[in-house]
C-alpha cells in the first residue's frame, strides 16, 4: 500500500501487501511484515541448536538454517519490495519444500543417489527459470503443488506415530497452518477494507508469526518420526514446561 516516507530503495517493483508502505523509516517499506520474520529465525536457531546438539542427521541442521534463510529472503524482501528481493524469498520457499520431500520421502527410497540428484535439478532450474520470469499466480499453484505432495507421507507418519505427544505436535501443525492461511486469504482479499478500519491486524505479519511456528513443529515431528526409524528411543520433553523438542538416546554403537 502506498503513503510515508521516500523510499531509499527507489519506486516500488514487487508485489505489496495491506500494509503502509514506508511509514516507520525510509529503509523498510513494511515495517511489520518485516520483523515479524525475526520469531521464525529464532525458532530455527533453537531447532538448529538441537539437531547439532544431540547429533541429528545434517538433513535436519540443513532444513533448520534454510528456515532462517526463508525467513532473511523474507525480510529483505518486505523491507525493500524490490523485485529482484521478491525473487529471493519465493526461491528458497521451493527449496525448502523440496528439502522437506527428500526428508519425507527418502527413507524408502532404494536409488539413494536419484533423489537428491534429481531435487538439486529441479531446485537449481527453478530458481534460473525464475529469475528470468514474473510467474505470479503460477508461483503460487507450483507451490501449493508441492505442498500437497507431502500431505501422504505426513499422514503415514503421523497414523504409524503412537506417541501422544508426538502427535500432539502434528496437530499444532495443521493447527497453526490452518490460522496462518486465514490471515494470509484475509490480508490478500480483504485489504481495501481493512484499510478502512482504524486498526490494521496485519495479516501477513500474523502469517510470518504463525509459519514460523508451523515450520518449528513440523520440523520437531519430523525429528522424532526420523529418530524412531533409526531406533533412538525419541521423547517429545517441553522446555519451562510449555516448549516442545524432541530428546534421544541413541545405542551406545552409535
Amino acid at each position: 500500500m502506498e503513503d510515508g516516507l521516500s523510499s531509499f530503495w527507489g519506486p516500488v517493483t514487487s508485489a505489496e501487501w495491506c500494509e503502509k508502505n514506508f511509514v516507520h523509516s525510509s529503509y523498510i517499506a513494511e515495517f511489520f511484515n518485516t520483523i515479524s520474520n525475526v520469531p521464525c529465525i529464532l525458532l530455527a536457531l533453537i531447532g538448529l541448536i538441537n539437531a547439532l546438539r544431540q547429533r541429528f542427521e545434517k538433513r535436519f541442521s540443513v532444513l533448520h538454517i534454510s528456515n532462517m534463510i526463508l525467513a532473511i529472503g523474507s525480510m529483505l524482501y518486505h523491507a525493500t519490495l524490490q523485485h529482484m528481493q521478491q525473487q529471493g524469498d519465493e526461491t528458497p520457499m521451493v527449496w525448502e519444500l523440496l528439502l522437506y520431500f527428500y526428508i519425507l520421502y527418502s527413507p524408502d527410497w532404494h536409488y539413494r543417489s536419484t533423489m537428491p540428484t534429481f531435487l538439486f535439478f529441479y531446485g537449481a532450474g527453478f530458481a534460473v527459470v525464475h529469475a528470468l520470469f514474473r510467474f505470479g499466480i503460477g508461483f503460487k499453484v507450483h507451490y501449493v503443488i508441492l505442498c500437497l505432495l507431502c500431505i501422504p507421507r505426513t499422514y503415514k507418519y503421523y497414523i504409524h506415530t503412537e506417541d501422544v505427544s508426538a502427535k500432539r505436535l502434528a496437530k499444532l501443525y495443521v493447527a497453526t497452518l490452518f490460522v496462518a492461511s486465514i490471515c494470509w486469504l484475509s490480508d490478500r482479499l480483504f485489504c481495501k477494507e481493512i484499510s478502512r478500519w482504524y486498526f490494521n491486524p496485519q495479516g501477513h505479519a500474523l502469517w510470518h508469526v504463525f509459519m514460523g511456528f508451523n515450520s518449528y513443529f513440523a520440523n520437531t515431528f519430523l525429528m522424532f518420526c526420523r529418530a524412531q526409524q533409526r531406533g533412538w528411543d525419541p521423547k517429545v520433553v517441553h522446555f519451562l514446561g510449555i516448549f516442545p523438542y524432541v530428546k534421544i538416546q541413541k545405542p551406545k554403537n552409535q
